[in-house]
């Protein structure tokens, strides 16, 4: 899984919004130093304890953000999409990398080495503010994600991740990214089992309701 050794388009990195304030002379300073990196489904793109030495944004494709337990089950911590970035933490602090992140489809991703990171947010105060501005989100959601699981039992935890995942369309709230009941098991800490269960108990309560691979929370 090599890095691909050409720099990034102007227009690929406009779409990443942590970069989307710099002006074109920027872009083309940036464009040069990046390249871009195609994974396959399934292929770790880092490992929890290597050394952090990139920072990477995901162009296309999904990733999931993981780690594992003391009995060695999977547990799923975040999503990542187009436009969404891993590996600054370590960049900022020189920690080693805390987390998995897996390819659950083919990606492709933006790699930008640490040395021209710290350049980027030395030379353009917009970055750095919009990367301050990202982590206070994810801090913020993963205190909401440590409520969740401290005070709602399954049924209450199953619900806010659905309302999570979902976004608005039409007048309708709806889970338009497909996950399985196994994913959501290792989101919220439960059994597959009682996630199925919970599922078919909102459906037959009509709180929710399911189309193709879509799901409709009803009344949201």
């Amino acid at each position: 899984m090599s890095a691909a050794n050409f720099g990034l388009s102007l227009v690929v990195l406009r779409n990443v919004p942590l970069f989307s304030g710099l002006d074109e002379s920027e872009l083309e300073k940036l464009s040069r130093v990046s390249v871009r990196k195609r994974v396959e489904r399934g292929a770790f793109v880092v490992r929890a304890a290597e050394s952090t030495d990139s920072l990477y944004s995901v162009l296309t494709g999904r990733a999931k953000v993981t780690n594992t337990d003391e009995e060695g089950r999977e547990i799923i911590l975040a999503w990542l999409g187009p436009g969404e970035f891993f590996g600054e933490m370590g960049l900022i602090d020189g920690s080693p990398r805390s987390a998995n992140v897996v390819a659950s489809e083919p990606c492709e991703l933006m790699v930008l080495s640490k040395e021209a990171f710290q350049r980027c947010l030395q030379d353009n105060f917009q970055v750095a503010q919009k990367l301050m501005q990202i982590l206070v989100r994810r801090l913020r959601e993963a205190d909401r994600k440590i409520e969740s699981l401290a005070l709602l039992d399954v049924y209450g935890r199953v619900a806010r991740l659905l309302l999570d995942l979902s976004v608005e369309e039409e007048g309708r709230r709806i889970v338009k990214k497909k996950i399985s009941k196994q994913d959501m098991a290792r989101m919220i800490g439960a059994s597959r089992e009682m996630v199925s269960k919970v599922m078919r108990d909102l459906e037959l309560s009509g709180y929710i309701a399911t189309e193709n691979d879509l799901v409709i929370i009803l009344g949201a």
